[in-house]
């Protein structure tokens, strides 16, 4: 049995939307400055796809015809929508950023500090635990030396 009309319609548009869509699509072309600095765009891409068709029953079968041929009628039809969201910035100075094209910044900052602050907090967790044990070996050997 032949392959139905609808599903070369299909498979043309498929074909279609996987020439349209892919990876550079989404994560765009590097691109690096002199100070090492590595940005690359990231796009959301959204698409949407639909193919219908119907059979007609003929009104009349020509002589010497042994089985009816049915007409048929179909469409497809498919979008693509690409948005830019942000760059992704890769700096040897910086680390690794979002940077996003719209939303609240003040936000997108807050979240990009909190592993700075986080760390900056154990740096002086970690500095105030190493003086108050000097502290404490200090006072262990004037102890010792007092009592002796």
């Amino acid at each position: 049995m032949s392959d139905h009309p609808i599903q070369g319609l299909m498979k043309t548009a498929m074909e279609s939307i996987k020439d349209m869509v892919d990876v550079n699509t989404i994560v765009g072309d590097a691109v690096e400055t002199p100070d090492g600095t590595v940005i690359l765009p990231i796009s959301r891409v959204s698409f949407g796809f639909a193919a219908g068709g119907g059979n007609c029953e003929p009104d009349e079968i020509g002589q010497g015809q042994s089985q009816k041929n049915y007409a048929f009628g179909g469409g497809s039809g498919a979008g693509v929508s690409v948005k830019p969201v942000g760059f992704l910035v890769c700096s040897p100075v910086h680390g690794v950023r979002f940077m996003p094209v719209e939303g609240n910044l003040i936000y997108d900052r807050i979240i990009d500090l909190i592993p700075k602050v986080l760390s900056k907090l154990q740096d002086m967790l970690d500095g105030s635990k190493k003086d108050t044990t000097d502290d404490m070996d200090e006072l262990a050997k004037t102890a010792e030396t007092q009592n002796s």
